[in-house]
Formats: structure tokens, sequence, C-alpha cells
């Protein structure tokens, strides 16, 4: 045991941790004195802090690394010694646990020390940041005071004087008229300041000058006021007089067709017209003596009830007055009682017209004339028209296909698009017309004419904002009357010679103008054998009207009519679609072409092509003066274009067509291009056809 002993005594000495414990043996026994007085504590403490100061943060770390080894090393070797099982390895393990808890000591020296470090490390940057802060303090104060300083040097910069703003004469007329007492050049000419004192007194004696005689002239002002008045007397006490000598000058107007009386009496019963109305009437007569003579505009009506009724007639008017008797029974004392409306009789509430109504007649070149009836519907608060046509007398035609086209119901359709008159613009009124048990305001038309808007414009109403009542307004009616005027006397001439158009298809005739012959050449053989009108549930039905149907463009307010062509064996079926606004929408026509078997666009680019020249070249066919003739002149190109297309069609590669349609039109080139499309494009020049 005492060999192995002796064996293991130099591992158990460590020279390392000896010397860190000597080098630290002062430290080490500095524990030992915190037994003395608070003096001696303090004197410690101050102690540490100056060495903390003073020692090498870098050998502070070796040593701790120096001493972690240590400890490592005595904990390894006492848990070999434990593990040797020797008799005197409990007084090695108790020696290597003093030298283990030195290393403590030295580490919990140490770690005092870093403690002491890192709040001297703290405390000195507190310090600087607080003077960082007091600098940018400062500097924030500094910058402030700058700003102020640049304010104040623009504000003064930027100051006028009152004596800016006036306009003073030039410094030449200054010298010139101003005398020398104000102006004196010996002081004023060599200081800029005394000059503008000098020129602010001329400017204030001239003004003095000026107020004494805008004070004169007030004077003379009122003496003229009080004769003005005097001889406006004197005109006020002539008005007898002269009513006494219109009054012998009626038959001298009659004479002379200058009815000066009836214009007088209209304008005072356009007082009593309600607004909307009164509008019409003045934009209406303002546009007959400006651009149309022709034009008459009259008012009629009842002019006593148009003044008892009064400004309040359409607020007085209540559909639903059950609420109003049982006030009534209330307040019977107090007050007139309010007259309980029967249900059966809320309809003649809503639809109740003013008692005032205005006329305007439009005359046409051809003798026609069109009769627009206005009508203000003080309840629903819009304007309605009843229509009334009295063509000329060599513009009767009876057609059997047109017969609807001039009646009143229908013939001012879609004036503008989309504008049928069956229904009230305003929407507000839907709720008044269910109250009233009114399903369909078309049903009323008849009875109070229709609400088109274009009326509701001519009256300058607008119906946006459906919170508030619409207030006539004159720019718009001003804007829409000569476009409406026009689009009037355009829909009448149209629609007569649509009529007669008509009568001539139904004969078999496609009348053609001397404006439009050369269109198209001298001969056609195909003839125009039907001509009937169809109805809409007829048109959609047909195979070859699809397309047009598909895109929307068939309405049931439009006019539908079939047509039969032939020439020889073959047969050409075209339904034409007619929109009421003819001219400005033209008719379509859908073909179907019979030899033996149908062919339409949808199988033959022929027909295609002929569709496309009849319904999208048709400004071609608007030549001056013929305007109106379009239906027909497109009629007659489609003739045209089956008699190319029957006299080019070829039965095979080899022949040029059937012996039955002989070659009668000239064509350079039968087909052309892919698509082996025909000559369709009659050159009338030259009297020959060509590809498009």
């Amino acid at each position: 045991m005492a060999s192995s002993a002796g064996k293991k005594r130099p591992m158990v000495r460590v020279s390392r941790t000896d010397s860190s414990s000597n080098l630290t043996d002062k430290d080490s026994k500095k524990p030992k004195m915190d037994s003395g007085d608070r003096q001696g504590e303090s004197a410690s403490l101050y102690s540490e802090e100056e060495e903390a100061a003073q020692r090498d943060p870098a050998k502070d770390v070796s040593l701790y690394k120096t001493a972690c080894d240590g400890i490592r090393q005595l904990l390894q070797e006492i848990q070999d010694i434990r593990g040797s099982g020797r008799k005197d390895a409990a007084a090695e393990i108790a020696e290597r646990k003093i030298q283990a808890s030195m290393h403590f000591i030295t580490l919990k020296k140490l770690n005092r020390l870093a403690h002491m470090r890192c709040k001297k490390a703290r405390d000195t940057t507190h310090e600087h940041k607080q003077k960082v802060d007091s600098y940018h303090l400062q500097l924030q104060n500094l910058l402030y005071e700058v700003l102020h300083l640049q304010k104040e040097i623009t504000k003064c910069l930027e100051f006028k004087s009152k004596d800016e703003e006036i306009e003073l004469v030039d410094e030449a007329e200054f010298y010139k008229e101003a005398p020398e007492d104000i102006s004196k050049p010996d002081v004023t000419q060599q200081d800029p300041h005394q000059l503008t004192l000098a020129r602010l007194d001329w400017e204030l004696e001239q003004r003095k000058r000026l107020a004494a005689k805008c004070k004169d002239y007030e004077d003379q002002k009122e003496e003229i006021s009080q004769e003005i008045q005097t001889r406006r007397d004197q005109l006020d006490s002539l008005l007898p007089r002269l009513n006494t000598v219109l009054e012998s000058t009626k038959p001298l107007q009659e004479a002379l067709k200058m009815p000066f009386d009836e214009m007088r009496q209209q304008h005072r019963m356009a007082q009593f017209l309600p607004r909307p109305l009164y509008v019409l009437y003045v934009q209406s007569s303002a546009y007959q003596q400006a651009c149309d003579p022709a034009l008459t505009v009259t008012i009629e009506g009842d002019l006593d009830a148009a003044k008892s009724s009064g400004p309040s007639t359409s607020a007085a008017l209540d559909v639903d007055s059950d609420s109003d008797d049982e006030e009534g029974t209330k307040e019977k004392s107090r007050r007139r009682r309010t007259i309980s409306v029967d249900p059966t009789d809320r309809r003649g509430k809503v639809l109740h017209k003013h008692p005032l109504q205005v006329n305007i007649t439009i005359k046409c070149k051809d003798g026609s004339s069109l009769a627009l009836t206005f009508h203000y519907l003080l309840a629903l608060q819009v304007v309605t028209v009843i229509v009334q046509l009295q063509p000329a007398a060599e513009a009767v035609t009876v057609s059997i296909s047109g017969g609807d086209l001039l009646s009143p119901s229908s013939l001012l359709s879609c004036l503008f698009p989309g504008d049928h008159g069956n229904t009230t613009p305003n929407p507000a009124n839907q709720f008044l017309l269910e109250r009233a048990s009114i399903e369909d305001f078309n049903e009323c038309v008849k009875e109070v004419g229709k609400p088109y808007v274009w009326a509701q414009q001519l009256a300058g109403l607008q119906f946006l904002n459906t919170e508030e009542p619409p207030k006539p307004d004159t720019h718009l009616s001003s804007t829409h009357m000569e476009k409406t005027m026009k689009a009037l006397k355009v829909r009448v001439r149209a629609r007569l010679a649509l009529v007669q158009q008509l009568a001539s298809l139904e004969r078999g005739s496609v009348p053609v103008n001397r404006e439009c012959q050369h269109l198209f050449p001298t001969k056609i053989t195909s003839r125009l054998t039907t001509w009937k009108s169809i109805t809409y549930d007829d048109y959609i039905v047909l195979p070859y009207s699809q397309p047009v149907v598909d895109s929307g463009m068939v309405h049931e307010t439009d006019n539908f009519y079939l047509a039969v062509v032939q020439r020889g064996s073959a047969t050409l079926t075209a339904a034409v679609l007619l929109s009421p606004g003819y001219l400005t929408c033209p008719p379509v026509f859908s073909l179907n072409l019979n030899m033996g078997t149908d062919r339409t666009a949808s199988c033959d680019e022929n027909i295609r092509a002929m569709e496309h020249e009849v319904n999208v070249h048709y400004k071609e066919l608007l030549v001056k003066g013929s305007h109106d003739q379009l239906l027909t002149n497109q009629l007659q190109r489609l003739l045209m274009c089956l008699d190319v297309y029957l006299e080019t069609q070829s039965t095979s590669s080899a022949t040029e067509g059937p012996s039955e349609f002989g070659r009668e039109k000239i064509c350079p080139r039968v087909v052309r291009g892919p698509s082996r499309c025909k000559p369709f494009v009659f050159n009338s020049q030259h009297g020959f056809f060509t590809q498009r």
C-alpha cells in the first residue's frame, strides 16, 4: 500500500494548480478579512474596484480557463481514486477537494471582478449616452431656432404693404400732372421712399375729386329717376286707350293674318301651364320663330279650371286617402273635411291630366302634317303625347302589309333607340300605379297618350333622382328641340314613303327612282311574285333567320315581311326584318334559295355573299333624293344578285350553268378566290359585274 501510495503521489501534486493558487493566494485570503469593521469592508471593496480596473481582462480569462481545467483534472483524479479502492484514498480525496476548493475560490474572485467590470462599462455607456442625448437636444433646439428664423425671413420677404395693391400713375405722368407742393422733385428724385409717399398723396387727392364727381352724378341720377317715374305714370294712363285701339284693329289683323290678340291670349294662358309644359311651349315657340315658321304651337284647354287648380294640384292628389277620412272626422269643426277617394276612382286620380295642353303641328314639304298633343299627368309628373297624322292627298296609299305603320300607336315608336313609349320613364311611378291597381302602364296609353323619353326631354324633364320631384331644365329642352323636330319630320316622310313602297311590292312591282337606275342593269329577269307581312312567331321559327334571331336584333315591336322571288325553277324566299326606326336602322334580309334543295347562308358562301351585299353595303343605295326608297333599292339589288347567281351557277366544272338560265350579264370572271365568290358588284360605268 505504501508503495502504491508512493507511486500515486506525483499524480496528486499539480504544480499548475499550486502556482495559480499562489498567484491568487492574496485573493483567497481576502475573504477571511470580512470579519473586520465597516471601514475595512469599504476599503476592501474599494481595493477590489481598483484591482478590477488595473487587472488585464485577457489574463483573467486565461486564469479562468486554467482554473476550470484544474477542477476537471481534480474531479477526474477523485473519480479514479474512488475506483481504485485503496485504504489511503480518503486522505487523497480530501487533499484534492481542498485543491478544487481553491480553484472555486479563484473562479468566484474572477466572477466578482467580471461583474464589477460589467457594472463599470454599463455606467460608462450610460454616461456617454446622456452626453449624446444632451448634444442631440441642443442640436434640435438650434435647428428649431434656424427654422423659426427662416420663417421670419420669408414673412419679411413676402410682406406686401397696402400701397402695393393700389395702381399708381407712372412717375412721368406724376411729375407732369401733380403740383410741386406734392411732387417735390428736389426731394423725391433722390429718395424712392419720399417718391412713393408723394405719389400716394397725389392718389388721395385725385380720389377725393372723383368722390365729389360721383356724388354729383348720383344727384343727377335721382333727378332722372324721378323724371322716368313721371313718364311711366303717363304711359300707364295710356293703357285703356291702347286697348281700345287694339280692339279696333282686329279686322285688320284678320285680313293681314297677323293674330297679335291670339298671341297675347296664348301668352296669358302660358302663365297657368305646369312648369314642364311651360318650358315646352317657350322652347317650341322660340324654335318656330328661329328655324321653322311653318310650325304651329298653341295652348288649349279649360283656363278657368287651370286657374282654380293652382300650383299645388299635384300635391293635393293622393291615391290612398283613407287616412284623410279619419283626419277629416276629427277636425271637422276647424277645417273642410277631405273628400275620400273611392278605390274604383283611384285610377282616375293617378291618370289625372292638367286642364291645359300644348298642341304642336309639324308640316312637311309634301303637305302632310303631324299633330302632337302634349299633356302633363299631375300625379305621375310625366308628359304624354297623343299623335295624329294627316297625310297629304297624293300620299294616301292603301297597303295591306303596311296598315299599322301609320297608326298613332306605332308611328313614333323607337323615334330614338329603345324609346317605345309603353312604360313611364319616372321610376317612382311604379309604386303609384301598383296602389291604383294598374299593372301595366301600356293599358292607359290610349287614354292619356305615350310618355316618350324625347317628350320628357322637350319638357326639360330628366329622371335621375327618385327622391325629389324632377325640376324642368330649360337648357335640356333647347338642346333636344331641333334634333327631335328633325327626327319627327324624317319619321313621317319615311313612313309615308314606306307605305307607298309596300303597296307597290304587294302588286309585284319593285319601283326604282330615276336617281337610282344607274345602280342596276337595264334588264333584270328575276321577278317578285309574293310580298306579305308575317308575325313575330312566324319569323323566329324560320330556319334561315336564326342567325339574326340569335344576334339579338329581333324584337316583338319590329315589322316582319316575307318576299318570294322566282326565275324559272329557282325560288328565292327572303325574310325581311324592318325596324320601327326605318332608315336609321336598315332592313335586314335573310335568304333561302330553292333549286331542288334549300340553300342558305349557312351552307352556301354565295348566298352569304348576297346577304352581305344587301345588308352591309346598303349605303351605296342611299343616293341623294332617294333616301326614302332604301327598301325597294335593296330588293332590286337582291333581284340583280339572284340573276348573277343563277347565270353563273355551274352544274359541273365543265359547264357554266343550267340551260334554262341563259347568260345575260357580262361577267369577266365567273368566280374568284378560294371561296369561289361570284361577281355580285355591278359596274355601272362599263356595264359588267365584278367581285367585291
